[in-house]
């Protein structure tokens, strides 16, 4: 009786120790630059958002237009960034990129930007809000919003190109 309760606890401390050695899995978690481009699948990711945004907006402020605006308006233009429509197939954070084109605007310093409708109603609240409960030295006046001059909007496609058994996303 003594020897096949030993047997049993060796066998019990034998399949614990096996099932501990199986689940000490080690995982390591490297860290990366954001700077650095990670593309798993070929898909839109936010490298493609980033990338697009600066070379759209570096693109956009060198054309005549703005120049031509600055000299015959004697300021700088007040953009917005409207929709921006996905038409691909492939699934993409369209407010992220609305993000990075903003970024991107208030960084090139060539324009002037103003608020999304969604960031201006909040904004008006707050305002509206200001006039019960704020101090009149403090309480910004309602109706002073900067308007834009222009309204940046467009869409996203892309295009499969393939031939051979190959394929290119553009």
């Amino acid at each position: 009786m003594k020897t096949m309760k030993n047997v049993f606890l060796a066998v019990m401390i034998l399949a614990l120790l096996f099932i501990m050695g199986c689940a000490s899995t080690t995982r390591t978690v490297e860290r990366t630059s954001s700077d650095t481009v990670t593309d798993l699948s070929g898909n839109w990711n936010d490298t493609d958002s980033k990338l697009v945004a600066e070379q759209m907006i570096q693109d956009m402020t060198y054309r005549p237009w703005l120049q031509n605006y600055v000299m015959e308006m004697d300021k700088k233009p007040v953009l917005i960034v409207g929709t921006i429509r996905n038409f691909s197939s492939e699934h993409i954070q369209t407010a992220t990129f609305i993000k990075d084109i903003e970024r991107e605007l208030i960084n090139s310093g060539k324009v002037k930007f103003v608020a999304s409708k969604q960031e201006r109603d909040e904004i008006r609240e707050e305002r509206k809000e200001q006039q019960s409960y704020a101090s009149d030295e403090t309480a910004k006046r309602l109706a002073q919003e900067s308007g834009a001059d222009f309204v940046l909007q467009g869409g996203i496609k892309s295009n499969v190109d393939a031939s051979g058994g190959k394929a290119a996303k553009f």
